[in-house]
């Protein structure tokens, strides 16, 4: 090491040739040390980005969860929203109000088919008023309070609906029994019914207004004439509560061909003149 300490102190052109020689000479002779000092530093480098990709890649599965989680609330809003639109196609009587509920709870049992909506009486809610939602009757009020009501669904083996069948007309009783079809009892038409006719409320009561869609007349394998219900029970979640208009009292019966004509008062000056003519 001192010799060559010294050899590169000699300031010579003999001598700056020969170290030239020797530095080629023993140069390349040192490159298996830098190799694996470059593969540690590739290998560090390598470490590094997988870091950085791992961060990226746990940042957008966080992302990704958020994303799912704003997707799912977007189709229950969607479909809240389809509900609502359904449930403002439903055509009424012009002389029939109605309250817009939705659905908080289903107290379904082997013997009882209700749910419980968040309207009551503080919302001019009654009892035994008519439930239906975007398609057809859904059942009837059978329990009211303040700020909540019970609707008894028509496959409670407890409905009994009035109604009638078209386009023959007939009349008969939508009895619930627990199945997912009513049977149709007291049929007074029973040989006029086909499957397919439609299924409306005759509105006989007062309990229910007439000509609210129910369904279609099915048949099964025992034979008896079964109503395949119109409303979606599977996907209930907001109903509409049916409220007559007060019908105006006739206080006049003249009221019920015309207003009442009021009397021109120079007509009646002229007659109170003639009479007192007459008395003298």
């Amino acid at each position: 090491m001192i010799g060559l300490f010294l050899l590169w102190r000699v300031d010579n052109l003999r001598v700056e040739q020969f170290r030239a020689s020797l530095i080629d000479a023993f140069a390349p002779s040192f490159d298996w040390t830098i190799r694996p000092l470059a593969s540690a530093t590739r290998m560090v480098s390598d470490l590094r980005s997988y870091a950085r990709v791992h961060e990226q890649n746990e940042e957008l599965r966080r992302e990704l969860q958020r994303m799912q989680g704003w997707r799912e609330m977007a189709l229950q809003l969607e479909q809240k929203n389809a509900r609502l639109l359904a449930l403002n196609r439903v055509r009424l009587n012009p002389r029939i109000s109605f309250v817009t509920a939705e659905v908080m709870a289903d107290a379904g049992g082997p013997f009882q088919r209700s749910v419980t909506i968040n309207v009551g009486t503080a919302d001019g809610v009654g009892d035994g008023a008519a439930a239906v939602d975007g398609l057809g009757l859904v059942g009837r009020v059978a329990g009211v309070a303040e700020r909540s009501a019970r609707v008894l669904l028509l496959t409670d083996s407890s409905s009994r609906v009035p109604v009638t069948i078209l386009p023959s007309g007939g009349r008969a009783i939508l009895s619930g029994d627990m199945t997912g079809a009513p049977v149709l009892d007291f049929l007074d038409q029973a040989e006029a019914i086909h499957p397919g006719d439609r299924v409306v409320t005759s509105g006989d009561g007062g309990i229910f207004p007439a000509d609210v869609l129910v369904g279609r007349v099915t048949r099964t394998a025992d034979g008896r004439p079964r109503v395949g219900l119109a409303a979606d029970y599977a996907g209930l979640a907001f109903v509409r509560l049916l409220r007559r208009a007060p019908v105006p009292m006739v206080t006049e019966p003249g009221g019920l061909i015309g207003p009442r004509q009021p009397e021109a008062p120079a007509a009646s000056e002229n007659a109170h003149t003639a009479a007192a003519e007459t008395g003298r």
